[in-house]
């Protein structure tokens, strides 16, 4: 009856609930602007968030302008975590943006029509990232079955954005 009952749900909602039953999650980072890197840190292990781990996460994708470092959504690293995993990914994400302060977002909005004035951003739930040696439209594919937040493609500029937000795509 149980089998019956989780055949019912729909694909997406069987991953996260394979997802949260995982003992551990981990992401490995390279910050394109600074050159650091963390490698395979584990962020939520045993049911819990790992609050040191989480504090280095925060600090690799502090905004490289202003070194400000902000708490990120673990929402986010979460979805991260998950496109990792869906596409078998062991090499570190390549971040292009992580937190942007409101002084960062605002000389980014200066140069760009594309910088939102309210970007999640600004409050740690979003994120701009390549997967060197992945084909980024694959890359986008995977975010955007998730169907959660949402899902930016800018081949031009060789990444992909995802946030924390309503689900929409762009």
């Amino acid at each position: 009856m149980i089998l019956l009952a989780g055949a019912a749900l729909p694909t997406e909602a069987l991953a996260r609930l394979a997802q949260k039953s995982l003992p551990e999650r981990s992401l490995s980072f390279y910050n394109t602007h600074t050159g650091e890197q963390l490698k395979r840190v584990v962020y939520w292990s045993n049911g819990r968030y790992v609050p040191e781990h989480l504090r280095q996460i925060n600090r690799i994708l502090r905004d490289h302008r202003t070194d400000e470092i902000r708490k990120i959504d673990v929402e986010l690293l979460d979805m991260l975590f998950s496109v990792q995993n869906r596409l078998q990914v062991r090499e570190p994400l390549h971040i292009i943006s992580g937190y942007r302060s409101q002084q960062s977002n605002a000389q980014l909005r200066k140069k760009s029509k594309g910088v939102a004035k309210k970007s999640l951003h600004t409050k740690g739930q979003a994120i701009d990232f390549r997967i060197p040696g992945r084909d980024l439209r694959d890359v986008r594919k995977v975010a955007l079955a998730m169907k959660q937040g949402g899902v930016g493609f800018y081949p031009g500029s060789e990444f992909v954005h995802i946030d924390t937000g309503p689900f929409r795509t762009w």
